[in-house]
């Protein structure tokens, strides 16, 4: 069983054999008081010793350790000078009290880890990490929650293989952070339900659409306060094309040749905004083998460097594909190499991130390189 990573890192800084520590700090005072002249009273350091203990270790080290504390304060070679029994008394209250609150810290650490375990197999279940194939599609997936501590926030996405092909969504639902998991885990419910049923993307996206109206309480034609904008993509059992749908998302980029321009379906509104029935027009694109997919949420391309200025996704990822090849550009290759450049080039990144590389594996080609 893991700790809490601030008992984690402390533990960090000491040696692997970290329980002698406490030991070797109270022999050294120990021994330094044997030999300095008397007036130099390290009293105080001999009562600081079991609080401090208590904060990194348990209840029966914390009182082995007090219980030497107190011995030492007692054998004449190593008593401060000048000590009285007052002071021994009130060094005995201090390791009492300390080795109660390291009883308690241990007990609320062992609760922390438990409920950690249990948020941690939940968000994994709402959202699992996505699969390095589906179908005859490479993928690679990155998210990170702009809250902390939190694996699953305000973004979303998906691929999974289905009678129609393998579909992919791509989504961004307002808001950030554990609020807006419930919306992220309904509308992956309804995507993974959809696909399987609905022969056309268009009618995904209405499912979706609806999932969302009915889960804000809207009716038709009536404003909702919950919504979120997406992308679809379906690769048919052949992987010749790709056929996209977005409603109201930033658009897909496909990278070819060293080149990256912008999959641009016609927009649809977003989801849920109960302005009638969401119906978007799929377009279809050609693919040829090599080719790259990179869909992405606006946390990525709203991140902001020193000057207030927008994270130019196309453009890097441009002047990265002309640049001298380095490393083949595979869907997990470029997930980290964004990844990285986005937060090399923000101040801070503020908002739910998500990307999502799909690569149709096609003939052999030519290598394309990052």
């Amino acid at each position: 069983m893991s700790l809490p990573a601030p008992y984690e890192g402390l533990r960090a800084l000491l040696p692997r054999q970290f329980w002698v520590v406490p030991w070797v700090l109270l022999a050294a005072l120990a021994l330094v008081q044997a030999v300095v002249p008397g007036w130099v009273q390290l009293g105080f350091a001999f009562a600081a010793l079991p609080p401090l203990t208590g904060l990194l270790y348990g209840p029966w080290r914390t009182g082995a350790l007090a219980a030497a504390v107190l011995a030492l304060m007692i054998f004449p070679l190593t008593s401060p000078h000048h000590i009285t029994t007052p002071d021994v008394a009130a060094i005995g209250a201090i390791a009492v009290f300390s080795v109660l609150v390291a009883w308690v810290r241990n007990r609320y650490t062992r609760q922390l880890v438990r409920v950690g375990d249990v948020a941690e197999a939940a968000q994994h279940a709402v959202m699992p990490p996505v699969a390095d194939r589906v179908g005859g599609v490479r993928c690679a997936g990155l998210y990170r929650a702009a809250q902390v501590a939190a694996l699953v926030g305000g973004d979303l996405f998906d691929v999974r293989e289905g009678p129609f092909g393998v579909r992919a969504l791509v989504a961004d639902v307002q808001g950030h952070g554990l609020a807006a998991v419930g919306t992220v885990a309904a509308l992956l419910g309804t995507f993974r339900e959809a696909l399987l049923d609905e022969p056309e993307l268009s009618g995904v996206a209405t499912r979706l659409d609806r999932r969302l109206r009915i889960d804000a309480g809207g009716d038709e034609g009536e404003p909702s306060e919950v919504f979120a904008t997406a992308v679809l993509l379906e690769f048919p059992p052949d992987l010749s094309s790709v056929r996209l749908a977005s409603c109201g998302h930033p658009p897909v980029l496909l990278l070819r040749d060293g080149r990256v321009r912008e999959l641009a379906a016609e927009p649809a509104p977003p989801l849920g905004l109960g302005l009638g029935p969401v119906v978007p027009r799929p377009v279809t694109v050609p693919l040829r083998a090599g080719d790259l997919l990179l869909g992405y949420t606006d946390g990525v391309t709203e991140a902001r460097d020193a000057g207030g200025a927008f994270y130019p996704l196309a453009e890097r990822l441009a002047a990265r594909c002309g640049a001298p090849a380095r490393q083949p550009l595979d869907p997990e290759s470029l997930v980290r190499f964004v990844w990285a450049d986005v937060t090399g080039f923000a101040r801070a990144v503020e908002d739910d991130v998500a990307l999502l590389a799909l690569c149709p594996i096609l003939e052999a080609a030519g290598p394309h390189r990052l």
